[in-house]
This record gives C-alpha cells, structure tokens and sequence, in this order.
C-alpha cells in the first residue's frame, strides 16, 4: 500500500510538472468519454420523448386507416370508410370499449379580425376519450347535436390563442367556411408531437361536417381504444376480419386498409433511434482510442526524457516492478483525468441537448461509470508498453544518458 502511494505521489508529480502537456494529452480521453455518454443520454431522451408523444395520443389505441402504404413508398389508393364499417366494428368486435371516426380537412376559422387555417375533424365524444384528451373549460357534445349535426366545435388551444387570446371561447361563434359555429368547449393544451402541433384542431359533430363542410359521407380514419392493453391484438384481428368482409376483399387478396397499434409504431420508433445512438456512440468511441493512442506516444516522450532518473532509481535497488507500477499509475491517473473532466462535459451536453431538442432530461450514472472504467482500461493498456520499456532499461545505460 506505501509503494503504491508513493507511487501515485510520484506519477502525480510528474504530471504536475508538465501541466500544458498532460491537458493536451487527456484531450483524446475528454472528447471520447463525453460524447459517448451525451450520445447515450440523448439518446434515451429521445426514445422517451418519441414514447410519451405516443401515449399522448391516446391508450391501447389503434388506427385504422382506408389504403396501405409499402415501406418507403407512397399510399396505396382506396375507398374511403363508411358509416356502416364503423357501426359494424362497434357492434361484432368484442375487445374494443370505444370508436372515434375521423373525417377531416383543413379550413379557415374566423373571429373578428383574426383567423387560422387549422384541421377540423368531424367525430364523436369517444374521440376525446381514445384520444387522451382533456377538457379545460366548457363541455362534450350532447347526444342531440351528434345526432341532428348541430353547428358547435370544441376547439384546441392554439385555435384558442390565435383568435380569442386569453379570453374564454365558450360561447363564441366563430366561422368555418360559410358556417357560423358556437364555440362549446375547450381542449387542454397538448403541445407538439411528430404530427404537428396538436392544438391546432378544431372538433364538430361528425354529421355536421357531412352536411356543410364535406357535402359526403367519408371517414378518412377510425381511432380504436381496445378494452385493455392485453386485447390490442385481439381488436385488431377482429377489425382486419370485419373490414375484409366489408369491403368485399376475397381470400388471398391484400388488404385496402391498415390497422396500426400505436405501441407497435411506439416499439418501431424506439428501436431505430437505440440502433441510432448505438452507431453515434461507437463513432464517439474512437475519439477514446484516439486518446489512449495520444497517451502512449507522450508516456513513450516521457520515458526518454525521465531515463537518467529512471537509471538512478534503478540503480539504489528499485525492482523493475516499481518503475512500471509508478509509470502505470501515471498513465491512468492521466487517463482518470481525462474521464472525470468528460463525465462533467457530459452532463453540461446532456443539459443543452436535452434543452435544444425540448426532451426530458436524462443522465444514466452506470453509462458515467462505464465510460470511467473505460477510459482507465485506456490508461492501462496504453500505458503498458511505455512503462515496460522504462522497467526494462538497462541501469548503466540509463545513468549514461544525457
């Protein structure tokens, strides 16, 4: 233990004297070990932010939309739903609680003065449940303005702030197109996910936007809450059965529609930015070896100019084991240098990244302590060839050298 203090004693000492050199040496190290753990935070950040916008949109949701997409290409064309497909789903498939239709286009709402060209979305009171969303001032449609399509919406934040302020909507008649519209309630605030900003919406009963803003009876998408989150797989062979029987689509042929579970989405969202960060990581890897390789080339420097003290030492009775631990202990003390200052850079880059791409902020201590470990396994290795080329010198030889 004495021998092992001494030698740090001395190692410290030596890195001391040459201050300017030991920074720039532990650079390779700084950089490393700090972009690989702000990768990995990041990283994990995202994949939260991408799964918290997911369940924003609603519990063991499903959507079912008319067409299909290939991967990477563009929709494949096809009829739009009818009423009778979403009365159908309701009525036979068991694992699903509630149904929220979808027909929407985008259209310039009025008030006063001001206007906003938003998304207006003809649906149901279901949409609100399915979808996560809450009321902060006002009311749901009644059973009667869903069933005689009365002109009243419910309208989002951003609608909200655009054409009333901070002034309470309820009550209002703004203008959809040509139709005057009471203003019945109040979404809570959503903010942004990866469709846009989810406050610019406005809701209507869905037969009144047939009548007067659509002049049709489409549904463009169908939002699905199954009855549990152990049932989504169930609903969604349930609906692909309903929905092939419905639009007529024979045995072997592909499907017109798609039915997405919003965890699988979740899921896929997840794994891409892990794969992501795993690949950023592993190029911010190299910046260590960098850094052990910078190491060694000094600790090599260091060696030749320490040789007539290394000759001394070994001269009064130092075992060759006690040159190579004090050399070992140099080089991982410059390498723990290195990690410490790289650990406190990455938790300032977590911070501002976090901050710049509006994620939670995330700091995982393992990935700090597995990033330190690294950086002394560095220290080690590439401090192992120069402390045994200082071991090994010849004594006479050393004193000799000038």
């Amino acid at each position: 233990m004495i021998l092992f203090l001494n030698s740090l004693l001395l190692a410290l000492r030596a890195i001391r004297r040459n201050v300017l050199r030991s920074s720039l040496t532990v650079l390779g190290v700084v950089i490393g070990v700090s972009a690989v753990i702000t990768m990995v935070n990041v990283g994990k950040a995202a994949t939260l932010q991408v799964q918290d916008q997911i369940s924003s949109m609603g519990s063991n949701l499903l959507i079912v939309r008319p067409g299909k997409r290939s991967f990477g290409g563009p929709r494949m064309s096809a009829p739009n739903f009818r009423e009778e497909d979403m009365e159908a789903i309701m009525r036979e498939a068991t694992a699903v609680e509630r149904l929220a239709p979808n027909a929407s286009t985008s259209a310039m709402a009025v008030y006063g003065n001001e206007n906003l060209t938003t998304m207006v979305t003809g649906t149901n009171n279901d949409y609100l449940t399915v979808g996560n969303w809450d009321l902060a001032t006002g009311r749901s449609f009644s059973a009667a303005e869903i069933r005689g399509g009365r002109p009243v919406c419910i309208i989002g934040n951003t609608v909200r702030t655009t054409l009333f302020g901070q002034s309470d909507p309820v009550g209002a008649v703004l203008r959809l197109k040509n139709v005057s519209c009471t203003v019945i309630g109040l979404l809570a605030s959503k903010g942004e996910s990866m469709r846009g900003d989810q406050d610019s919406i406005i809701l209507v009963p869905l037969r009144m936007y047939w009548r007067r803003l659509s002049g049709n009876r489409d549904i463009d998408m169908i939002q699905v809450s199954a009855k549990s989150q152990g049932l989504t797989t169930l609903a969604k062979n349930q609906i692909e059965e309903i929905l092939r029987r419905k639009r007529r689509i024979l045995r072997g042929q592909e499907d017109n529609f798609s039915v997405r579970d919003m965890q699988e989405i979740a899921d896929a969202l997840a794994g891409t930015t892990r794969v992501l960060t795993a690949l950023l990581s592993a190029i911010a890897a190299v910046s260590l070896l960098v850094g052990g390789i910078g190491i060694m080339n000094i600790m090599l420097v260091s060696v030749t100019e320490r040789t007539r003290e290394i000759g001394i030492r070994l001269a009064i009775g130092a075992l060759e084991r006690d040159v190579m631990l004090q050399f070992l202990i140099e080089s991982v003390a410059l390498s723990s240098l290195g990690g410490l200052i790289g650990i406190l850079l990455a938790l300032l880059g977590t911070w501002a990244f976090s901050a710049a791409l509006q994620a939670p902020f995330v700091f995982d201590p393992s990935i700090a302590l597995l990033a330190l470990l690294f950086s002394w396994a560095v220290g080690i290795i590439f401090g192992y060839f120069p402390a045994l080329k200082a071991a090994r010198l010849d004594p006479i030889e050393a004193l000799r050298h000038e």
